[in-house]
């Protein structure tokens, strides 16, 4: 009798890979553009993971939607003369054993692999281009069809793309929106200390790992237990 099929779903930014840099200077080009200062990167990271329709809103509640859509405009620009200028590796690289991991999870027969981000269409697919993980992820989720994280629209969809189950469904995020998706969704949520959200605000994750070779062996746990 043939394993269950299990499907992973990764967020992006602060979990696959680190772009804080450039969101941070995608940001204050956003916050240029309607001649405001730039909050403290703190206060910015905090929301990363959210759709740009949505943060922007919070970052400023004072200003009018035209502002908005100006800044998530003037954001999408800057991030993409950044990545233009430095490269999507330099720009975006991956986490220290993020690649071994999608590696070994990817040659598994009965794993499937999927993504699960605030980044739009074409922000993604310059991702993974630049990457070189071409047919690395099954299933892919983006900003521009779903409602923001933590709606569980992206994982319904997944879930749905592969017809896998949510008790064979993991989802792995950075952030409180990640977790707080998988929670609504009925999945089993794993946090990564690394990421842009300190260990606190993870608290709807059944666990939280260090690093990538943490996750590779909670994983392994999770599906001896499901078995």
């Amino acid at each position: 009798m043939s394993a269950p099929l299990k499907l992973v779903i990764f967020d992006v930014d602060g979990t696959l890979v680190d772009s804080q840099g450039d969101i941070v200077a995608a940001m204050a080009a956003a916050f240029a553009s309607v001649d405001r200062p730039m909050l403290p990167r703190k206060d910015v990271l905090s929301v990363v993971g959210l759709s740009l329709d949505v943060i922007f809103p919070i970052l400023q509640p004072n200003l009018p939607a035209s502002a908005h859509r100006q800044m998530v405009e003037a954001y999408k620009n800057a991030y993409m003369e950044l990545r233009a200028k430095a490269g999507v590796a330099q720009s975006s690289p991956l986490y220290p054993g993020a690649l071994e991991t999608l590696q070994a999870l990817h040659a598994v027969p009965e794993v499937l692999l999927g993504v699960a981000t605030g980044k739009s269409r074409r922000g993604l697919d310059k991702l993974i281009e630049g990457h070189g993980l071409e047919g690395m992820f099954l299933t892919q989720q983006v900003a521009d069809h779903h409602p923001s994280k933590p709606h569980p629209s992206m994982i319904l969809q997944a879930m749905a793309d592969v017809g896998v189950a949510a008790q064979d469904t993991v989802m792995i995020g950075d952030t409180s929106f990640d977790m707080e998706m998988a929670a609504a969704a009925g999945v089993h949520g794993i946090g990564v200390s690394w990421g842009y959200h300190d260990r606190d605000r993870l608290h709807q994750a059944k666990q939280i790992v260090d690093d990538y070779s943490g996750l590779q062996s909670t994983l392994d746990k999770n599906w001896s237990v499901s078995a």
